[in-house]
């Protein structure tokens, strides 16, 4: 973990790094970083004219003139095109599965659950939920059990690392975000399941009594947590958010894409397991840890205490919040049928 740790868990320099929702907003503060780092990177999205002006700024923050760029037109909430994405991105990084895959991609519908058809909550499930699933499913399959040229060196390489986007809202859902909060903490519970799993094989990997020939590498995952960021998703989400949703927000910290998109990769180079992107998100990540394994144990033990007392007050004052809108402007409108 990033405890008592000062060196770089995360050096980008020369490798590949797949980036799902690489067009707008947070992806493409992270593909702009990872390109000044020295990463090769493949971003994907929906929109071919926007993937085009996003891989042209993205290159452009470029470390050396190796590097490469390329994007892939698909969607993601697609089993079938999660598969042709790594099979297309693996043929263009020289028949390398890229040694890091990041589920970036996910967009925000949020209004009061009742007057939210259940078709949107299906919607918001795929894209926030199961297109990172379908992503890591065929990404583990490839590095587990590879077929591309790295099966069959006999050199230990650097471990592959598989990044999901969540949202702070995983930790502490409010009124507003019942189509979007379930599926973001969704993703912090599947990485928990993930990261328990991938001990077996990184254990196996180092067994005398293994029959399969395992892959010459660790395999590591990480969730990243986000708040709010200035973005045009952040635009498109004010205009179905309810007024109540914007009282408990109004205090939130807010972040630029390349704000945020430096927290994430400072925390990856720390080594850290779960990445909160500002200070809100990272006493709400203290706060609701459970049996999440720990980045450190300093911090996240005393932060556990003191947010444990600080919720005495917040939990009240943001239920008083809710219960004083509707008091004040009375029945929602009944929503249609």
């Amino acid at each position: 973990m990033g405890f008592l740790s000062w060196k770089n868990q995360f050096p980008v320099d020369g490798k590949t790094v797949l980036l799902t929702g690489g067009s707008q907003g947070m992806g493409r503060g992270l593909g702009k970083l990872l390109a000044h780092k020295g990463a090769n990177v493949i971003i994907v999205a929906r929109d071919i004219k926007k993937l085009q002006a996003a891989v042209e700024y993205i290159s452009a923050a470029a470390k050396s003139q190796t590097q490469r760029f390329h994007y892939i037109a698909a969607d993601v909430t697609s089993e079938a095109e999660n598969i042709r994405i790594l099979e297309e991105a693996t043929a263009w990084n020289n028949g390398q599965t890229p040694e890091i895959v990041w589920a970036n991609a996910g967009a925000a519908k949020p209004g009061l659950f009742l007057e939210t058809p259940l078709e949107t909550m299906r919607k918001q499930m795929d894209i926030n939920y199961w297109a990172a699933v379908y992503l890591a499913h065929t990404t583990f399959k490839s590095w587990l059990y590879p077929s591309d040229a790295s099966a069959h060196s006999a050199t230990t390489q650097p471990p592959r690392h598989f990044i999901i986007t969540s949202s702070s809202v995983a930790w502490c859902n409010i009124a507003g975000y019942g189509t979007y909060g379930p599926a973001k903490a969704a993703l912090r519970s599947i990485s928990d399941s993930l990261r328990s799993e991938l001990n077996l094989y990184n254990g196996a990997r180092r067994s005398t009594a293994t029959t399969t020939k395992p892959a010459p590498y660790d395999v590591k995952i990480h969730t990243v947590y986000p708040g709010s960021i200035l973005s045009p998703g952040l635009e498109l989400e004010n205009q179905s958010k309810h007024p109540v949703t914007h009282i408990l927000e109004e205090s939130d910290p807010h972040q630029t894409e390349d704000q945020v998109a430096a927290a994430a990769i400072k925390g990856l180079e720390r080594g850290d397991y779960m990445i909160a992107t500002n200070w809100l998100g990272q006493l709400m990540r203290v706060s609701g840890m459970q049996g999440s394994p720990r980045d450190s144990l300093l911090w996240d033990t005393v932060g556990q205490c003191i947010t444990s007392i600080a919720w005495l007050f917040i939990g009240p004052d943001m239920e008083g919040k809710v219960w004083n809108w509707g008091k004040k402007n009375g029945m929602p409108a009944a929503p249609k049928s």
